[in-house]
């Protein structure tokens, strides 16, 4: 990993694709209003399946009815569209008017109201990716980003328009870049990142553009799109919008089809597996099944589409971790977090984040010398097996592999639900692996870690919640135990390397007490409460012990506290 991050360090990579006519998100893009007949149509025939009786589907559609108009009492949203009230009201007064309609032309009516919904949802779903908006915003995001870290970086305000700084002093790319590219260009990418941050988006965006891949899709937050000029560029670059109000079948059936027949397509696509930010600072260990389950009824799809024999476009996964000293939401996600887990034991603390503080946190984080990075992981088929730079499927004896054979019944390539059911699991089991294999660890992820540790051990009496209301003036480790125990936890971070099971960063390395020094330095950097300093005795106090336990998180799942 680490030749790799010299290597990829301020490298420049060609685009695989010269022409934005040739990506697949613009052909996507291009046929638009077929593909949202075309998902709205499937996901009227997978409800359909579901729900066989015509007392079934009525039942479906007064749930989705009565869903929807609570939802627009409790929380209607600027982005709403504004007939969303008169719609709701005819499809009910429709669903009422079923009753005293004949037996055999409910049905039929049902259906076509079922029909007009999905159709709803998909329009109001589907992205419209544009080259001329997406070259624009490309150009301004380069632009200001370059500047702003450049007239940081000399401090000098001439310097703001001086190119001599660039995000690569900023943002390290390291891992299975190579390989990455090269998949891109065999089949369809499917990337799963961690998910800490909202900057983990615009992060991956530019990640994408600097290797040289084109567009990938990826579902954004419908409420992004309150804002206007947000919701302009998002809506262009081929963003489709993810309501997390809408829990009802309909809905969810609709936005499942949207991102499988997207990929089906062999439009690269962006999957938070988590499915939210992570709340408790862990590397995510429990993935939300629907998305990653979609891929592989995509690639079976594949399958069955194409005569045995004829080539097959394959859907790689791709994890990738990004990694950071410090995370600008940290207060409020352990919050919301130690909310869930102690209920009445814990009594949370205001740490909130307005327009401004994020503005200063942008500049802090442009002007300060905390970095990040991004690790990008050995890319998988979708029953989870590695696969080689030409993207042929290798157990785990190495021996190549076909998987088509994973999906043939009898000689053909079936659907069958629970054994896809079985895969989605191994792939999920899988991509947890790998993240905290490719986990990159920080100086800061170290001293928080062993800080909180410390502490824990010598208040081993105290439950969690007990241990974040310590006193004041227990909370101050002797500065000569804490390097000690830092010495011991980075010897087995190198040694958990050696075995494969992790990488860290290069600054890892060298005298620990500059090691120190640098992760106290930067973890929780912007935070109006530091989690961790150095006292003017020299010892290490906290000022904030919920937002230590979140960056201690980061290295859970090691077994480095028997170190300690």
């Amino acid at each position: 990993m680490e030749v790799a991050e010299k290597k990829n360090k301020n490298k420049r990579y060609k685009p695989i694709l010269e022409a934005i006519p040739d990506w697949p998100v613009y052909q996507l893009s291009k046929n638009r209003k077929e593909f949202i007949e075309e998902v709205a149509q499937k996901a009227f025939q997978e409800i359909k399946k579901n729900r066989p009786t015509t007392k079934q589907l009525v039942d479906e559609l007064e749930a989705t009815v009565y869903r929807e108009q609570q939802r627009m009492k409790r929380n209607r949203w600027r982005v709403d569209a504004a007939d969303e009230p008169q719609f709701w009201s005819n499809v009910k007064e429709e669903l009422v008017a079923l009753t005293s309609r004949p037996i055999d032309d409910v049905q039929p009516k049902a259906e076509e109201l079922l029909h007009r919904i999905v159709s709803r949802y998909a329009n109001e779903i589907a992205g419209n990716f544009k080259a001329n908006s997406y070259r624009l915003t490309r150009e301004i995001v380069k632009f200001w980003f370059a500047r702003l870290l450049n007239g940081a970086r000399v401090k000098k305000f001439g310097a703001f328009f001086r190119n001599r700084y660039t995000l690569r002093d900023k943002i390290q790319i390291v891992g299975k870049v190579k390989q990455l590219r090269t998949l891109a260009k065999e089949g369809t990418v499917v990337m799963v990142p961690t998910h800490f941050s909202n900057l983990d988006s615009i992060l991956i965006g530019w990640i994408i553009h600097s290797l040289g891949l084109p567009a990938f899709i990826y579902g954004a937050g419908l409420n992004l799109f309150n804002i206007k000029i947000f919701a302009y560029f998002m809506n262009s670059l081929g963003a489709y919008k993810v309501d997390r109000r809408k829990k009802n079948v309909p809905y969810l059936e609709t936005l499942k089809f949207y991102s499988m027949l997207a990929v089906q397509k062999g439009a690269h696509s962006i999957f938070f597996p988590g499915g939210t930010r992570s709340r408790s600072g862990a590397i995510e260990g429990h993935l939300k099944l629907g998305l990653l389950n979609s891929t592989i009824e995509a690639q079976r799809n594949l399958y069955m589409d194409t005569p045995e024999g004829q080539p097959v476009r394959k859907i790689f996964i791709v994890p990738v971790t990004l990694n950071y000293h410090f995370v600008l939401e940290a207060p409020d996600l352990i919050d919301e977090y130690l909310t869930a887990k102690g209920r009445d034991r814990y009594l949370p603390e205001q740490d909130k984040y307005g327009s401004f503080q994020l503005i200063r946190f942008l500049f802090k984080f442009f002007t300060k010398g905390s970095n990040i990075s991004v690790s990008i992981g050995r890319g998988l088929d979708v029953m989870g097996n590695y696969v080689d730079d030409l993207g042929r499927s290798i157990d785990a004896q190495g021996r190549v592999i076909e998987t088509r054979d994973y999906f043939v019944s009898l000689g053909e390539v079936t659907v069958d639900k629970q054994r896809e059911d079985e895969y989605t699991r191994m792939l999920s089991n899988k991509i947890v692996t790998e993240y905290h294999r490719i986990n990159r660890v920080f100086a800061s992820h170290l001293v928080a870690f062993v800080a909180f540790e410390m502490w824990q051990k010598k208040h081993s009496k105290l439950d969690l919640f007990g241990l974040l209301r310590l006193p004041e003036e227990d909370q101050v480790l002797l500065y000569e135990e804490f390097r000690a125990a830092c010495k011991r936890v980075r010897k087995q971070i190198y040694q958990l390397k050696a075995e494969g099971k992790v990488y860290h960063a290069t600054h890892l390395k060298g005298n620990i007490d500059l090691v120190i020094r640098h992760g106290l330095e930067n973890v929780g950097i912007f935070h109006l409460n530091r989690p961790l300093l150095m006292n003017k005795e020299g010892n290490i106090i906290t000022r904030d012990f919920n937002t230590l336990y979140y960056y201690h998180n980061r290295l859970n799942g090691y077994e480095l506290e028997k170190f300690i």
